[in-house]
């Protein structure tokens, strides 16, 4: 995950639990569990559908703030790109799988700047996976850490439809 996602994450994460903060990244709504955001302005504008965990296993584990986003950067093209935000380093070579409903979908992940990140393997997955967000209640993360612990992030999709609207809307996608 590059620099200014992880900030990002991290003022967001810190918006989403103390509403004084949220001044740096635009917040465009609150819908449910999710949490619409715009950071930048004119080309270098991107916007986030963003939220934390209903729960997490194991629930001692020590870990940074944990998300899952959903992204639209117009300068790069991209629309609804999901994103897993962990809050450790990915054991080296390991995958992430999140179950929506029955299905399930595969992310590959990189560590950088001592932060882990995973991100779609098949591109064309991207759409497939925010259908099934948008019409399921809930989806269940899970991924190894460097440590070699198993952690399954369960998430609400309470919201989730709407926050996606939002950040469509507001970077014009």
């Amino acid at each position: 995950m590059n620099r200014r996602i992880s900030a990002f994450l991290s003022v967001a994460v810190l918006a989403l639990a103390t509403p004084a903060l949220a001044d740096n990244p635009t917040t465009l709504g609150t819908f449910k569990d999710w949490t619409a955001l715009a950071v930048g302005t004119g080309s270098n504008k991107t916007c986030y559908a963003i939220a934390r965990p209903q729960s997490s296993l194991p629930a001692k584990a020590k870990r940074d703030p944990i998300g899952f986003l959903v992204s639209d950067w117009p300068s790069r093209g991209a629309k609804a790109e999901p994103e897993v935000v962990p809050g450790y380093q990915f054991k080296d070579g390991s995958a992430v799988t999140a179950q929506v409903g029955s299905d399930k979908f595969d992310f590959f992940t990189k560590n950088d700047d001592g932060q882990g990140g995973g991100w779609m393997k098949d591109p064309k997955d991207e759409a497939r996976l925010i259908s099934a967000m948008r019409s399921n209640a809930q989806m269940v993360i899970t991924g190894v850490s460097k440590r070699g612990t198993m952690t399954h992030d369960t998430y609400s999709l309470g919201g989730v439809s709407d926050a996606i609207d939002k950040i469509h809307a507001e970077c014009k996608m």
